[in-house]
């Protein structure tokens, strides 16, 4: 689907019709429990970019698959990637080290120590944190949560399930955070399941042991998969993980159209609907959610769900400026992930010419 560039005009309009309570608010520095608010600075900020690189090599042999890891990793052009991101205006990144492919994105040498040709020999995630820091962007790591099987090589040489797989999971973590130092400045962890409180802590611990600021977040899926819990599945998160599927008329659905291809319809207003059962919609009303930063992850251009065809991915400016602005005028932060070419590291075109537009109209003076 190709978007033109809104003209003058529709960029007038869309500002003259920004809501008169919309607006962007401090970020709250204290928690309701009155506890420091490291993630702070999401809310202060406008927005973040995500971006899902992924790598699937080919070869017909290990050797041959780890050729093309590094010849995809090597060619992956950081200096035209992060002029993209600067022209959204985007204040923070999250970039994955790896999901559900086997490979990661970035060297690891924790990894590599326990088996080679799973990392390439680049080390492309600390190469594009230190160019961010130097901008004063920030950099969240993203990968599947320790006790998903979603992450088969580092599940597999870590040893999921056996006895010790716990610390030897948060050593991987630790190991990666102090290599990253100041240049992390958080995590994003998937598919998560709830656990004790100190098993939580034990995490987030080795996620701070280069930087103990750093801000971290688990995901169950509440808003997409919730069925009315949208609460964090970890309650002493800093940051609300916030994934979302669909938005419909500027509002998050939260009922999961799952399993795809089984009862999901297209009704008379082109809107998805699981047969026999009302869409559920839900937004925030507080920078909180169970005293953690109120914050979402929003899909552009690409679902993050089978059920959803991408087609219903793509929003309007005036849909999506329209809620970003409510989310902003709650205190909560929004990340937007977008596509990206896996042989180039490029955003495509279409994606992140929203976001540049996007960028410009919180950028232009408010009209309230």
């Amino acid at each position: 689907m190709i978007r033109t560039t809104i003209g003058l005009a529709v960029m007038l309009l869309l500002l003259s019709g920004r809501d008169s309570h919309a607006g962007e608010p401090s970020g709250k520095d204290v928690k309701p429990d009155g506890a420091p608010n490291r993630a702070a600075w999401m809310a202060q900020g406008g927005f973040g970019v995500m971006t899902h690189y992924l790598i699937s090599p080919t070869g017909e042999t290990p050797a041959e698959k780890t050729a093309d890891l590094n010849r995809i990793v090597d060619q992956f052009n950081v200096e035209h990637f992060l002029n993209q991101f600067d022209r959204t205006g985007a204040d923070w990144l999250i970039f994955t080290l790896g999901q559900g492919t086997g490979y990661l994105s970035s060297r690891n040498e924790f990894i590599d120590g326990l088996e080679a040709g799973f990392t390439p020999r680049r080390a492309l995630i600390p190469e594009i944190a230190r160019q961010l820091h130097r901008c004063g962007k920030r950099m969240i790591v993203y990968l599947p949560g320790a006790h998903t099987a979603a992450d088969p090589t580092v599940k597999r040489l870590l040893g999921l399930g056996t006895e010790g797989y716990a610390d030897r999971h948060n050593a991987l973590i630790r190991h990666y955070s102090l290599e990253l130092g100041a240049t992390c400045a958080g995590w994003w962890f998937d598919s998560c399941h709830r656990q004790e409180d100190a098993v939580w802590q034990a995490e987030m611990d080795a996620c701070r042991a280069g930087n103990p600021d750093s801000v971290v977040a688990f995901s169950g899926a509440e808003f997409c998969a919730s069925g009315g819990q949208l609460r964090p599945i970890c309650p002493i998160e800093d940051y609300h993980a916030g994934e979302i599927h669909l938005l419909e008329d500027g509002k998050i659905r939260t009922d999961f159209l799952w399993p795809p291809g089984e009862g999901i319809v297209i009704n008379a207003e082109r809107k998805l609907r699981k047969a026999g059962q009302p869409a559920a919609f839900y937004m925030p009303d507080s920078p909180f959610i169970d005293n953690v930063q109120w914050h979402c992850l929003l899909p552009i251009d690409l679902t993050f769900n089978p059920a959803i065809p991408n087609q219903f991915c793509r929003y309007s400016d005036k849909e999506l400026f329209a809620f970003v602005d409510q989310v902003k005028a709650v205190g909560g932060a929004i990340t937007i992930n977008v596509p990206i070419d896996i042989e180039t590291g490029h955003i495509p075109q279409d994606s992140h010419a929203q976001l540049v537009r996007l960028h410009q109209y919180l950028s232009a003076p408010s009209t309230r």
